[in-house]
């Protein structure tokens, strides 16, 4: 089986109009995709920001004529629209194999490993092993973000300590605690289906009993000896004081999804709380590491 993409470079037409007329025009699925490997920052509150070079790609049925939907493409949008559109066959795949073809067991530091199911790295006595459900779309410890965070956690195993995840989407950064030896784990998040995920994954490595979730109001009024925050730098600023007061004196708060140029407001943001030392930068993001005074 196969279908039909209709490719179009955004330009200076409105997205969601673009998107709206193809749904209306019978497609399977709309999306919209990032051009030119341009990074899209959080955005204010109330806005859907877009890049300034998207792509827009509508899927169709393999038999659609698209003949007559760029003859109206062309009379809504103007002809010159046409110039920036092409067509492509998209071939059925085995998707969720393709997905474990490329991801393979990772390995964060000197022992923690991430594993999709049924894999397994090449043999090591003391490997930690992290099995995770490839048909996540998040959380996967590819991205530098949670990867610095991992290597922490190897380099510094919180043994013995409560810890706190905000923000822990698949849950990967909490399981990994509590495999590195934590006693317990808070994970938050304020997706419910990334609180699903976490307990999912938590199951999935026998760590369940040791972790408990819940949307942000559910945290109750305690100290962390480790606090673990991989969000956005707008969020981390705007909760600087809660964060800070989650983590007990001489603890440890560890804080990514910081690009380097936010870097230097995140810190100040967190300067009246804590020591940072430590931090490391990949890929134009970067890993704060703080002590609390």
């Amino acid at each position: 089986m196969s279908w039909q993409q209709l490719i179009l470079e955004v330009g200076d037409l409105d997205p969601e109009t673009l998107s709206a007329f193809f749904e209306d025009h019978g497609a399977l699925s709309v999306t919209l995709a990032d051009a030119a490997e341009q990074p899209l920052f959080e955005p204010d509150p109330g806005t859907t920001p877009l890049w300034s070079a998207t792509r827009l790609t509508a899927l169709f049925e393999a038999d659609t004529d698209l003949s007559p939907l760029k003859q109206q493409l062309a009379a809504r949008f103007g002809a010159g629209v046409l110039e920036r559109v092409r067509e492509e066959t998209l071939q059925d795949q085995d998707w969720e194999r393709v997905w474990l073809d490329q991801f393979q067991p990772m390995r964060f530091g000197q022992c923690l490993w991430i594993c999709p199911d049924g894999q397994r790295p090449p043999p090591q006595d003391d490997a930690v092993l992290i099995d995770l459900d490839p048909g996540l779309a998040f959380g996967t410890g590819t991205h530098a973000t949670t990867a610095l965070c991992l290597e922490w956690l190897d380099a510094h195993r919180p043994e013995r300590q409560q810890v706190l995840d905000y923000g822990c989407g698949s849950g990967i950064l909490a399981i990994a605690a509590l495999k590195l030896g934590a006693a317990s784990v808070w994970g938050i998040d304020i997706d419910p289906q990334a609180l699903m995920a976490s307990h999912d994954n938590a199951t999935r490595n026998g760590v369940q009993d040791r972790l408990q979730t819940g949307l942000p109001d559910d945290l109750p009024a305690q100290s962390f000896d480790l606090v673990l925050a991989n969000i956005l730098a707008n969020p981390l600023q705007v909760m600087a004081e809660r964060l800070a007061g989650y983590v007990r004196p001489g603890g440890d708060l560890v804080l990514s999804g910081i690009l380097g140029q936010q870097a230097d407001e995140v810190c100040a943001a967190y300067q009246g709380w804590f020591d940072f030392q430590d931090t490391m930068q990949r890929d134009g993001w970067v890993r704060l590491y703080g002590i609390r005074r």
